[in-house]
């Protein structure tokens, strides 16, 4: 398994995979645009092509992940936000799709009590609108870059979409769009939803569950995050990993399962308050170790 790492990108994009070797990191996420705000970041294709010559030839950062803005929300009931947030959509993943990223993970929004039910034909909508209108800006006609949707499982807070595996799952069958769309899991919210993988036993109860929905084709990545709340909260509060209610061997629990290991597990924790750190990437390598030996234990 690769250890990535959340970094800032600024406006050129290849300081990104600078920052990555800085803390150790074999992978990179970064953001398309700002995560809080609508207007899109506006990358020329010379900038996008440089990112990706440069990704290219790197000699320890092997996959980029891109994550889209956490203003998106296309199961809103607003017409005018549910515009903004297919429009937002489509720019951030044709970016994505410019620095030939290997996916970009979504937070589908909040029903806001609608249902699941009520919101998902729309949702489904918006993400084979966005993979249809999406471009790379990088090449040429007849051309491009095929990066999927990474569709992220929610913590469970309110109504938000994606609570469950077997939700996640109902988004792919109805899209039926095959490897364009996938799923990234969050460690932290999947724990906050109320798993337990804490021993190699439970955690291989989870990605057995994931197989069952999902299907382990298509999980594109993991997002390795410590809990600042205990199992069940149903609140997105990520923690440096071994620092929290998960703790480093029971994330190391999941992280060495046997059907994990060619996946990317990407940091997104606070660090010391300015995101993934090189002793964040050293504590996840052993959290990751302590994990195989206790699956070597039985």
């Amino acid at each position: 398994m690769r250890i990535g790492a959340q970094v800032r990108a600024g406006g050129r994009l290849v300081p990104a995979l600078e920052r990555a070797d800085e803390i150790g990191a074999e992978a990179v996420q970064v953001f398309t645009q700002s995560p809080r705000m609508w207007k899109p970041a506006q990358y020329a294709p010379e900038v996008l092509a440089a990112y990706r010559a440069a990704h290219a030839v790197h000699p320890t950062v092997s996959a980029t992940y891109c994550h889209a803005t956490y203003l998106i929300n296309l199961a809103s009931d607003d017409p005018e936000l549910l515009a903004k947030s297919r429009a937002a959509l489509v720019a951030n993943l044709t970016v994505a799709r410019g620095m030939g990223a290997d996916g970009l993970v979504l937070h589908l929004g909040s029903h806001k009590g609608a249902g699941f039910g009520g919101r998902v034909a729309q949702v489904v909508d918006a993400l084979l609108d966005a993979l249809a209108s999406a471009t790379d800006p990088v090449a040429g006609p007849g051309e491009g870059h095929a990066c999927p949707i990474l569709v992220e499982n929610a913590a469970g807070a309110g109504g938000t979409m994606g609570r469950t595996f077997e939700e996640l799952a109902d988004v792919l069958e109805r899209a039926d769009a095959g490897p364009a769309l996938g799923v990234c899991v969050d460690t932290q919210h999947l724990w906050a939803s109320g798993a337990d993988f804490t021993t190699p036993d439970l955690a291989d109860a989870v990605v057995r569950s994931l197989d069952a929905t999902v299907g382990l084709a298509r999980l594109g990545c993991l997002h390795l995050n410590d809990s600042k709340v205990v199992r069940g909260a149903n609140r997105d509060r990520h923690a440096n990993v071994g620092e929290g209610a998960i703790g480093a061997e029971g994330l190391g629990c999941l992280l060495a399962h046997p059907a994990l290991d060619a996946l990317v597990a990407v940091l997104e924790v606070p660090g010391a308050g300015d995101g993934p750190r090189a002793e964040d990437v050293t504590a996840a390598r052993r959290a990751l170790e302590a994990g195989r030996r206790r699956w070597a234990a039985g």
